[in-house]
């Protein structure tokens, strides 16, 4: 992937924890090393869980901008340990903005639409009060008001249904799913925002040179239900065959019956002039294409190793 160079701009030290996610690898594709020094870590480099470990790496690099991409996202899985999902999404935003405030840097926590739960369609901006549901949506909520309540130069950024190359996420499932020709399950009362990875990290680097603080909602224009965004994979894919099942919420997570309609609004953006990240079928449509290229490209790759 090309990286692209953000001319005019002095970034100094940015450090990215949650590197190797989909929004901590895009950030890094995005950035030109002529125009940053950036620090890297994930879980085998640095627990953000230990206070002492991100207190000692802080104070050594002392970047002026800390990005907050690591986090619990499995909402089944956070259900099932609740403990550990606050210890990484409450915790970890903790200790980060303890060592931002330490150093006065900037620190940037990525948030999501699951702060926010409604069965009425409509949608929410940066103003609106939280009401989360699940156990990942609250963890994440507290997580934002440790970053309030410590660091005074923080910018938190909601986004939602995020995909990207790196790690599971809906978008990859239906991807590989239909690949196998596999019958397709997908809720037809869960509402969002499909948000590319390329999408929300171009927002958060926009954020960045226009120093902006405070909350903001980055999502793709538009919005639908998880069974619509998988029928648009398919349709994408030319794999309209493949049967795609309509469910229910509750079919798929007991306990959790919709409808649920977390649709962001990014009145911020509007409000404070910065480009906002395209339509959500446009992102997907890039996303699907250089998914299919890069899948072709890896298996001509592989019969040439082997001779064929």
């Amino acid at each position: 992937m090309k990286r692209r160079r953000m001319m005019g701009y002095d970034y100094g030290k940015i450090w990215v924890a949650g590197a190797a996610g989909r929004v901590g690898t895009m950030i890094r594709n995005m950035l030109d090393m002529r125009d940053v020094e950036l620090f890297e870590t994930d879980i085998e480099d640095l627990d953000i869980t230990c206070a002492g470990d991100v207190n000692l790496f802080g104070s050594r690099n002392r970047p002026n901008t800390i990005i907050n991409c690591a986090g619990m996202t499995d909402v089944q899985a956070c259900e099932g340990n609740v403990e550990e999902a606050y210890k990484v999404n409450a915790l970890g935003a903790r200790n980060l903005s303890a060592i931002a405030r330490k150093i006065d840097a900037r620190i940037i926590q990525i948030s999501t639409d699951d702060i926010f739960w409604d069965t009425n369609e409509q949608s929410h901006h940066e103003f609106d009060t939280p009401n989360p549901r699940t156990v990942y949506g609250k963890s994440k909520l507290a997580g934002e008001n440790f970053v309030k309540e410590l660091a005074p130069k923080h910018l938190i950024i909601r986004s939602s249904w995020v995909y990207g190359a790196e790690g599971s996420n809906f978008v990859n499932s239906i991807i590989e799913q239909a690949g196998k020709g596999m019958r397709i399950e997908a809720a037809v009362d869960d509402f969002a925002c499909p948000t590319s990875a390329k999408e929300l990290s171009r927002v958060i680097l926009r954020l960045i040179q226009a120093e902006q603080e405070g909350i903001y909602h980055a999502v793709c224009a538009g919005h639908c239900s998880r069974y619509a965004l998988a029928q648009e994979i398919l349709r994408l894919l030319g794999r309209e065959e493949v049967e795609l099942v309509p469910i229910k919420m509750g079919g798929r997570q007991p306990g959790f019956e919709g409808p649920e309609y977390t649709v962001l609004d990014n009145m911020m953006l509007r409000m404070c002039g910065i480009q906002q990240p395209s339509g959500w079928k446009e992102a997907l449509r890039e996303y699907v294409a250089d998914y299919v290229s890069d899948y072709s490209t890896a298996n001509e790759n592989k019969r040439k190793e082997r001779g064929m």
